[in-house]
C-alpha cells in the first residue's frame, strides 16, 4: 500500500553512476542500472538518507511522495538473496569500480618475496595476512561473503602505518574494517555496523585506534550499533601511539585499562 513518506530521488541529471551510494545503503535499495544510480525498490529505501553524503555530484536528495510503505522484512529477504552462498567472491558490486570488486585473496609468499627493490628482496620477506578484498567500510556491502561469522578487525585508518605489526599481530584470521571515524559520515557507520551485525552472526570485534581524540568515535560508532542487537559481541579496543607502540587495552564499554 502507498503511502506520503520521505525516500530518496536520483536526479540522472547529475548522477554519473560511479555507484559510490550504493554500499552506503545498508538495505540494498541502490543499484547501478545503465549507468545511473536506481532505487531498485520503494519498500527497500528507508528515507533516512544514509547514501546522501557519498554522491560527489549532489545527485540524492530526500523527497516526500507517494511510495511503498518501507518494509523490513522485505529488506531481510532481499540482503539474504543478495548473499547466496553462490554468488562468487570475485562478483563485482553494482558499481563495477575495480576497488569495490569482492574477492578472497590467496597468500603467496614466494610473490611477496620476489616484489619489490632487491633492497627489500635482501631482507626477511613478510607475507601480507589479508584474506580480502575490498577493505574500506564504505566500499563493503554489509552482505559481503567474508563478513559471514567473522571476527572483526575495524582499523582506523593511521594506525595502519603506525602500527608496524598490524599484519603479523592483528589481521591474521580476522575481517578487515578500514575507516576514518573524524573524516567519515558517524550516522552512516553506526547504520552499516548494525546491519553487519545483524546479518552475519559476528563473533568478536577488535577495534584499534590512535592515541588522537578525534580516533575515539570509532569504538563509540561500534558500541551504538550494537544496542539495537539482541545479544552483545565481544568488543576489545586497542589504542596506539603516534610512535607505533600499543598504549592501552580495553573492553569496549569498560574503564578498566590494560596497558600493554
Amino acid at each position: 500500500m502507498k503511502q506520503l513518506r520521505k525516500i530518496i530521488e536520483i536526479d540522472e541529471e547529475y548522477c554519473d553512476g560511479c555507484g559510490r551510494c550504493v554500499p552506503s545503503c545498508a538495505e540494498g535499495a541502490l543499484k547501478i542500472v545503465d549507468g545511473k544510480a536506481r532505487v531498485i525498490a520503494d519498500a527497500l529505501c528507508d528515507g533516512i538518507g544514509a547514501c546522501i553524503g557519498e554522491c560527489p555530484r549532489n545527485a540524492l536528495n530526500i523527497v516526500e511522495r507517494e511510495a511503498e510503505a518501507f518494509d523490513e522484512a522485505v529488506v531481510e529477504q532481499h540482503l539474504q538473496n543478495s548473499a547466496q552462498p553462490a554468488t562468487p567472491l570475485d562478483t563485482p558490486l553494482a558499481c563495477g569500480c575495480p576497488s569495490g570488486q569482492i574477492m578472497a585473496l590467496k597468500k603467496n609468499r614466494e610473490a611477496a618475496a620476489s616484489a619489490g627493490t632487491q633492497e627489500s628482496m635482501d631482507r626477511q620477506p613478510v607475507a601480507s595476512e589479508l584474506a580480502h578484498w575490498p577493505v574500506q567500510i564504505r566500499l563493503i556491502p554489509p552482505h559481503a561473503p567474508f563478513l559471514k561469522n567473522a571476527d572483526l578487525l575495524v582499523v582506523a585508518d593511521c594506525t595502519a602505518i603506525a602500527l608496524p605489526t598490524l599484519h603479523q599481530d592483528l589481521v591474521k584470521g580476522r575481517a578487515v574494517l578500514l575507516g576514518c571515524p573524524k573524516l567519515d559520515d558517524a550516522a552512516a557507520y553506526v547504520k552499516w555496523f548494525a546491519a553487519v551485525f545483524t546479518h552475519n552472526n559476528i563473533r568478536s570485534i577488535t577495534t584499534v585506534i590512535m592515541e588522537v581524540p578525534c580516533c575515539s568515535g570509532m569504538p563509540q560508532m561500534i558500541e551504538k550499533a550494537q544496542q539495537a542487537g539482541t545479544s552483545r559481541i565481544p568488543h576489545r579496543v586497542m589504542v596506539i601511539s603516534r610512535s607505533g607502540g600499543i598504549l592501552e587495552q580495553r573492553d569496549a564499554g569498560s574503564n578498566a585499562l590494560h596497558v600493554a
